[in-house]
């Protein structure tokens, strides 16, 4: 199947899985693997974005990753804060449109601070959307959404008998956004680990034994020619 022949969906999730494993397989400690994983992070979304993909979500810290070791969370930590002081610059010429998705709340005032300076600086941009999912949790997402129809209901501001699937897509952090045409896992796991469950009922699924530190562009393109060969059929027959 040729390249230039390719159907590029329109919204891609990636879940990043593997930094760890990566790092202990060449006998570093697991925390070392993120920093590895960030460059990744950089490139592939580069490289995505120029493949003419509109909406790239890429899943990096989810509200179960605080159970992890604190070495390796303050680590996370930390090269999240390089992140954020690089990403004022980083992307401008790409032209991506950077927002955070997930409860901001967990974090230091320093860092809620800098991903709104970034959600600021990238407002206007008109390239890729880049959600970056941040203490971010489908099923606190979903709690977060009852909770807000539930009190519009109250207010008297929504008719219990008006709710319905619009109603909560439009509560999601993913408001107005198409839903995910593709889900990329790397590491070799066949879960979603509570990753965009509501928006991707009909995303198709791809897995690679590829750990996160060397995913490749030639990785990504391998999942977009899989996906060219699925059937896609919403339910239908």
């Amino acid at each position: 199947m040729e390249k230039n022949k390719l159907y590029i969906p329109e919204h891609v999730g990636i879940i990043m899985d593997g930094n760890g494993r990566w790092a202990k397989k060449r006998g570093m400690p697991r925390y070392v693997g993120h920093t590895y994983g960030a460059q990744t992070f950089r490139k592939i979304t580069r490289y995505i974005s120029k493949c003419g993909v509109k909406i790239l979500t890429l899943y990096a810290f989810s509200t179960e990753n605080w159970k992890r070791p604190p070495e390796e969370v303050d680590a996370i930590m930390k090269i999240f804060d390089q992140y954020l002081v690089d990403a004022l610059t980083d992307f401008r010429d790409d032209d991506i449109k950077v927002v955070f998705i997930g409860d901001k709340s967990g974090f230091s005032p320093r860092l809620r601070k800098l991903i709104e300076e970034n959600e600021e600086v990238a407002k206007d941009r008109k390239g890729m959307l880049l959600n970056i999912a941040m203490n971010y949790g489908s099923r606190d997402e979903i709690v977060r959404a009852v909770k807000m129809i539930s009190q519009d209901v109250l207010d008297k501001k929504l008719d219990v008998n008006d709710i319905n699937e619009d109603t909560i897509a439009s509560r999601l952090y993913t408001s107005g956004q198409h839903d995910p045409d593709l889900i990329i896992r790397t590491g070799g796991e066949h879960r979603l680990s509570n990753f965009l469950l509501y928006q991707s009922a009909y995303s198709e699924f791809y897995s690679t034994e590829t750990l996160w530190p060397d995913f490749k562009n030639e990785d990504f393109d391998k999942a977009i020619i899989e996906f060219n060969k699925r059937n896609r059929r919403f339910g239908g027959v």
